[in-house]
């Protein structure tokens, strides 16, 4: 039996407040049926769920709104009316409270949207939406975020992302970025698959050795992903070609192993007022963060010359080793950094550099401040 009474409280004591009967259930074929006779059908799911689908011909109102908004969509209290919500639960607790609105002839649909789906009945989405179904159930996940729902896919679909370098850094972020849908994904690199990079690199394969890593990436980020466009670019970043290739782009992720390279991403970035997300590692650490001086002209925001005005002089990662995953570690939070500045959620790492010690698992953040005599980004 159901319980169809609401836990309610006064001068500090639990009591329920009885319904005077229990609420009727409908399967899923019997609520078409009557959805088709002209019988109202509430979805009274949160507005985020909607965008996974919603009964075809159904009403949304979320459970909290429908004192305000049901008034709006039906005006006799008399005239019969099915709730629906996820798995059938949530719905006889609205329809409860209908009753005590003094909506009396309620009904609710059992197994909800979960139900009606897998009974293959007819689904409709909210307006606005331009998703396609193949898209709704690959980034369900997203869509149920309230952070990014259909509107943040659809950003993400729109923007444009140039990755520098396929290598340990590139590896993770491009198939994080693939996944996610972002919509242009272009990437530079001009080297071959070693199988030395098959520690840490983990694009690639032993059947893919000696290829161009561009191509090999391009094919299996394809094949992840087909809504994501991938731009290989067999090219070496430099201060020559560095502001073409990032003309057209939203972000830049830098997952170069040198400091020429990065010397030149960030100054292409600071010209154009674009974000670059930077991460370094070596043997059991690794650093990560966002130069982006433009992201707020009212607070002093370094560039990557601001940082390292001058080039380390310490051992490459042939020379020194990395552990494997600690680049995938920071791979995946540049691909983390660009896909919040892609939607435009949360704050980037803008004025912050985090260091990871993977031996100690410390994450260590230094608050940074832009340099008044950089020669880069400063006005003077």
């Amino acid at each position: 039996m159901t319980d169809t009474t609401r836990p309610l409280k006064q001068a500090g004591t639990d009591f329920r407040e009885p319904i005077d009967e229990l609420i009727a259930e409908v399967d899923v074929t019997e609520a078409s049926r009557q959805l088709q006779k002209g019988v109202l059908l509430l979805d009274v799911r949160d507005a985020v769920q909607w965008q996974l689908g919603m009964a075809a011909q159904s009403i949304g109102i979320p459970q909290a709104q429908l004192q305000t908004e049901l008034p709006n969509h039906m005006a006799d209290r008399q005239q019969p009316v099915l709730v629906i919500c996820a798995k059938g639960q949530q719905s006889l607790s609205a329809a409860a409270d209908l009753k005590r609105l003094g909506y009396h002839n309620v009904q609710s649909v059992q197994g909800g949207f979960t139900a009606w789906q897998a009974a293959g009945l007819p689904v409709g989405y909210p307006e606005g939406s331009t998703l396609n179904n193949d898209q709704r159930q690959r980034y369900a996940r997203h869509l149920t975020l309230p952070e990014i729902g259909v509107q943040g896919q659809q950003k993400l679909l729109a923007s444009k992302v140039l990755l520098i370098g396929a290598g340990g850094l590139g590896s993770p972020a491009s198939l994080y970025l693939a996944a996610a849908g972002v919509g242009t994904l272009a990437i530079v690199d001009d080297d071959r698959v070693e199988r030395s990079n098959l520690q840490r690199q983990v694009l690639y394969s032993d059947s893919t050795c000696g290829e161009m890593k561009i191509d090999s990436a391009k094919q299996r980020l394809q094949a992840l992903n087909n809504d994501t466009e991938i731009i290989a670019i067999d090219q070496r970043l430099t201060a020559d070609n560095a502001t073409a290739l990032i003309d057209d782009f939203d972000v830049v992720i830098d997952g170069s192993d040198n400091f020429s390279t990065r010397y030149a991403v960030n100054e292409a970035c600071v010209a154009a007022g674009k974000p670059m997300v930077y991460a370094a590692v070596e043997g059991f650490q690794a650093q990560v963060g966002v130069f982006w001086p433009a992201y707020d002209q009212q607070l002093s925001l370094p560039c990557y010359h601001c940082l390292f005005p001058q080039p380390g002089d310490g051992p490459s990662c042939a020379d020194a080793g990395v552990l494997g995953v600690v680049p995938g570690i920071a791979g995946i939070l540049q691909a983390t950094e660009a896909l919040k500045i892609c939607l435009a959620v949360g704050r980037p790492m803008v004025d912050r550099l985090l260091r990871i010690d993977t031996l100690s698992m410390r994450f260590i953040e230094s608050q940074t401040q832009a340099d008044p005599e950089c020669s880069v980004c400063s006005e003077t």
